[in-house]
């Protein structure tokens, strides 16, 4: 209890009955049925869960909103014979002694300590979430040199709560700088090294060179260069989903395999939800995360909320969350991003499997169940499973038409392919399912990388662990705003920038690592995509002059290389607009095919957002994080989410 003096517990630890176990199953029941805590219908229909998902039954009741976290700890600490305290007063030298992934993993902290007059430690008390594991004590002896150590009760809640505080300098050294100290060649801190600015420097004092010397030529070869590695990414993309299109009938998990997984069976799961200023889409997330088919009790929600956002804070709270929903309050320091929080989120995780959702996030109910069974099917060597991702309000106006068929085809055809194809795929910002050690191993999400997601999923490629596709889809909220679309994208855009510039620093090195295979994939990929934005005004502007006036170009550039520009540019344009007309068919949402021929408009502001990404890049900004405002559109996303259900149905059947 608040305030217990440390004469007043017990020399040694008493015995700690297993809550999970026969015996105080039945206690802890009677116990709160006696105390007026929960009533005897209750009791049955925890008892029943408790047996069918094979969780300890305060797991149960708290799941369910049947009892309070206190009082059920309470209960605890009055049937162990042990105190109870919410851990307002303690010894924050003790606490950090230890690491605060050790404590957080297995719900204890050091509350204080007895010494004797010579100076060395007599008693170590400890505050546990549960009953205190032998190896616990042995830890706590051999780093205090205790000669025994007492046991008090306290909450999860509140164990969490002394770590944040009291560790907070180690939590965000962790999360912001644990991968550039453990492997600064995967991190984005320092976006490009030395040796690719004098690589960078010695080809433009090259080509300004070459140019005062034979300027016809080196124009020639320059439309060449730009020609070739425009079309190299086009014609990459459209590979890749020609053969993710050939498998669309193909089911990752049928819903007999779903069928077939037991609750009792099924790991634990930490849903990791960053959210910064999305105090109007948080009450919708609770409902969204609710539907979710996965036994409650087997679930932990950590909704990851900035210190300097109290709206969000206050609409979180407002929604009155069930216990299974926890906030981590993301302390200052560092970069102000997804993927920094993320690692804070990753340090407090209990679950064997782990996901990220976004605020507006709508996931199909049995996602969990089919990422499991992924996992279970592809063997130990998969660290990541991503599900797609697309719009319910996909016909709001012009921009989330757009916005839908590119996300349809990337995600219905593009990831397949490169799944298909055994090339490194680069995770979306939401939906990727993780085992939670092998993430750990990865280090994490880099910080200063502004899409950490693409990152991860070429470092678990590097590494050896694989990812792959479920077919299984997220629904978001399409942007509908042209400025807010623009932000975003040149964010994304900046990222892939800053990905390719961090793998490419040992090129040979990423070879023997990845393969020559999926290097070339990475390459025409990660970096052929920013690259191909960048590139189009260029061809437009050769095409622009050549149809102006032919002439002007006639001394510098050929004529076939000038017709070959024609054709890239408009072969190119013509491909990905083919690419998003077949976009349409598994998903059914056929009016939108003859958007599709709108696509270079659309790849425009790809290029807009490219410079502007390239000018941050350039100018200082790398890490910086443009924030994409949620919650703008209007559209009821159920009825939405129903006619856009996939359907296995193929282009080709579709032409019939």
């Amino acid at each position: 209890m608040p305030g217990t003096s440390l004469r007043e517990l017990p020399a040694e630890t008493p015995p700690s009955p297993t809550e999970g176990g026969g015996l105080q199953t039945v206690r802890l029941g009677e116990y709160l049925v006696d105390r007026g805590l929960l009533s005897n219908d209750d009791l049955e229909g925890a008892l029943l869960q408790h047996r069918l998902v094979g969780v300890p039954l305060g797991s149960v009741l708290l799941a369910r909103g049947l009892i309070s976290r206190r009082s059920l700890y309470e209960a605890l600490g009055a049937l162990w014979e042990v105190p109870v305290s919410d851990l307002n007063d303690v010894d924050p030298a003790l606490v950090r002694m230890f690491s605060a992934a050790e404590m957080v993993r297995d719900s204890w902290v050091p509350v204080g300590a007895t010494r004797r007059s010579d100076g060395t430690c007599e008693r170590v008390v400890v505050a546990v979430a549960g009953r205190l594991e032998e190896r616990v004590k042995a830890r706590v002896q051999a780093v205090t040199g205790a000669q025994s150590v007492a046991h008090i009760v306290t909450t999860d809640w509140d164990v969490r709560r002394v770590v944040r505080t009291v560790c907070v300098d180690e939590l965000i050294g962790t999360a912001v700088e644990g991968l550039a100290q453990s492997n600064p060649d995967a991190s984005a801190q320092r976006v490009i090294t030395r040796f690719q600015v004098a690589i960078g420097a010695a080809t433009i004092a090259l080509v300004i060179a070459s140019a005062i010397a034979f300027l016809g030529p080196t124009i020639t070869a320059l439309a060449i260069t730009i020609n070739v590695v425009f079309m190299a990414s086009v014609g990459f993309k459209v590979l890749v989903s020609a053969i993710g299109a050939s498998r669309e009938t193909e089911e990752s998990v049928t819903p007999a395999e779903v069928e077939a997984l037991q609750d009792a069976d099924l790991p634990f799961y930490t849903i990791l939800v960053p959210a910064y200023r999305e105090a109007n889409v948080i009450g919708s997330l609770m409902a969204n995360l609710n539907g979710l088919d996965y036994p409650r009790e087997k679930l932990e929600i950590l909704l990851l909320l900035e210190s300097n956002d109290p709206e969000t804070l206050a609409a979180a709270k407002a929604a009155s969350p069930p216990d299974i929903v926890k906030f981590i309050v993301i302390p200052e320091g560092g970069p102000k991003t997804k993927p920094k929080a993320c690692n804070i989120g990753l340090m407090f995780a209990k679950g064997e499997y782990l996901v990220i959702y976004d605020a507006e996030d709508r996931p199909e109910p049995d996602q969990l169940k089919k990422v499991i069974a992924t996992f279970q099917k592809r063997g130990g060597g998969v660290a990541c499973v991503q599900a797609a991702l697309n719009y319910f309000n996909a016909e709001e106006n012009l921009l989330t038409r757009m916005f839908t068929l590119e996300y349809s085809y990337w995600f219905d055809y593009m990831l397949p392919g490169l799944d298909a194809l055994g090339l490194p795929i680069p995770l979306g910002g939401t939906s990727n399912h993780f085992r939670t050690e092998m993430l750990r191993e990865l280090g994490g999400w880099d910080p200063y990388n502004v899409t950490e997601d693409a990152d991860l999923g070429i470092r678990a490629s590097a590494l050896h662990s694989r990812v792959h596709v479920v077919n299984s889809t997220t629904y978001e909220e399409a942007n509908n705003a042209y400025g807010n679309w623009i932000r975003q994208r040149s964010r994304w855009i900046k990222g892939y920038l800053q990905t390719a510039l961090v793998h490419s620093r040992h090129p040979l090195r990423l070879i023997g690592k990845i393969g020559i295979k999926q290097t070339i994939g990475f390459a025409l990929l990660i970096a052929g995509t920013p690259l191909s934005f960048l590139l189009g005004p260029p061809l437009w502007v050769l095409l622009g002059i050549s149809l102006a006036d032919p002439a002007l170009l006639s001394g510098l550039i050929p004529h076939w290389m000038q017709v070959a520009n024609m054709l890239a540019l408009f072969g190119g344009n013509a491909a990905i607009a083919y690419l998003n007309t077949l976009a349409v068919f598994k998903r059914r949402r056929y009016r939108l095919i003859w958007f599709a021929l709108l696509n270079p408009l659309y790849w425009v502001m790809h290029s807009i957002a490219s410079y502007k990404a390239l000018w941050q890049l350039s100018t200082g900004k790398a890490f910086f994080w443009e924030k994409t405002l949620h919650g703008l559109t209007n559209t009821v996303a159920d009825a939405v989410r129903t006619a856009a259900t996939p359907e296995v149905v193929s282009p080709r059947e579709a032409a019939l």
